[in-house]
């Protein structure tokens, strides 16, 4: 039986209306590229000044970017850790190549070890959203050494689990695929909406500067190209096809203290899919975030921090 998350201390959220500009909550933060053994990688860090921070790095879904957890960092390094949100490799301005599609996620690992030594850490705290989830999962796998806590948001691994009948919410099917696909090679700010507002239970919650951040990305002719590739649209017609790479068996393998952090408006599974794969962890946790869909850090950004706060502290 899964144990659930529990906050001890309940967050005060206050309305998104008063939340700033990116610009404005990334003020004191700072962006910069780091040189890895292998690839270069573009990060967003608060709490760099801190000497007993402890190293938290955060990984966006698909077609991301750092900008996904404006609305955290300068909470997130108030509580003592070091907090780096990062470019994935083949997204924004973190290296491109080489690309293999069969590989894809093995390399995103490869990078995401490259850069946690490139910065110099023995183990670093992690948490990916959506496919930064999944990166997260092989990573885990693969480094368990420079592995801290993990949290899997909105997705785990690509794992073919013995269970199949979830709960799941509408909002993966074709007019998914088409905004997606719209959204890439069409680039505007009327195509890049409704994909950007996929991400939320309340469409008002996506500002148009989130919309227009996203729009000024894909409109770079190497960044462009890359998104072509990672939606499998270099080909032609929109079609990631995600196949499992892993059996439930894996599941047992993963013994890193980990978080399983969904919520109830999700599209896809449902918050018993959650409940589900921490269940078969060993070693794991669930917590379901009410009233939000896929971008818990940006639609309750005080909650989702008290989450991580709690989990990795112990509190």
């Amino acid at each position: 039986m899964a144990t659930e998350l529990i906050l001890k201390d309940e967050p005060t959220a206050k309305p998104l209306t008063e939340w700033k500009s990116i610009a404005v909550e990334l003020l004191g933060t700072q962006t910069r590229f780091v040189r890895g053994e292998r690839w270069r990688h573009r990060i967003i860090e608060a709490g760099f000044d801190q000497p007993d921070a402890e190293p938290l790095i955060l990984i966006h879904g698909m077609g991301g970017h750092a900008e996904t957890f404006a609305r955290n960092m300068h909470n997130l390094a108030a509580h003592g850790f070091h907090v780096i949100a990062i470019d994935a490799l083949f997204h924004g301005y973190t290296d491109k190549e080489p690309w293999n599609p069969d590989t894809e996620l093995d390399l995103q690992a490869e990078a995401l070890a490259d850069l946690v030594r490139a910065l110099g850490y023995e183990k670093a705290h992690i948490e990916g959203e959506s496919l930064g989830a999944s990166i997260l999962f092989e990573f885990g796998l693969r480094y368990p050494e420079l592995c801290g806590k993990i949290i899997l948001n909105t997705a785990i691994g690509r794992v073919r689990l013995n269970k199949t009948d979830f709960a799941i919410r509408e909002g993966e099917g074709e007019d998914f695929k088409r905004i997606s696909q719209l959204s890439v090679t069409e680039p505007s700010f009327e195509t890049m909406q409704p994909r950007m507002q996929w991400l939320v239970a309340d469409p008002s919650s996506m500002t148009d500067e989130m919309v227009d951040v996203r729009l000024r990305l894909y409109s770079d002719p190497a960044i462009h190209t890359a998104m072509k590739r990672v939606y499998r649209l270099d080909g032609g017609e929109y079609g990631p096809q995600f196949q499992p790479r892993h059996d439930e068996s894996t599941l047992a393998r993963f013994e890193h203290e980990t978080l399983v952090f969904w919520t109830d408006l999700n599209p896809g599974y449902g918050p018993d899919y959650a409940e589900y794969v921490a269940g078969k962890l060993p070693n794991a946790k669930f917590y379901i975030m009410r009233d939000a869909a896929h971008w818990p850090q940006w639609e309750k950004p005080e909650e989702h921090d008290q989450v991580l706060i709690e989990f990795i502290k112990g509190a």
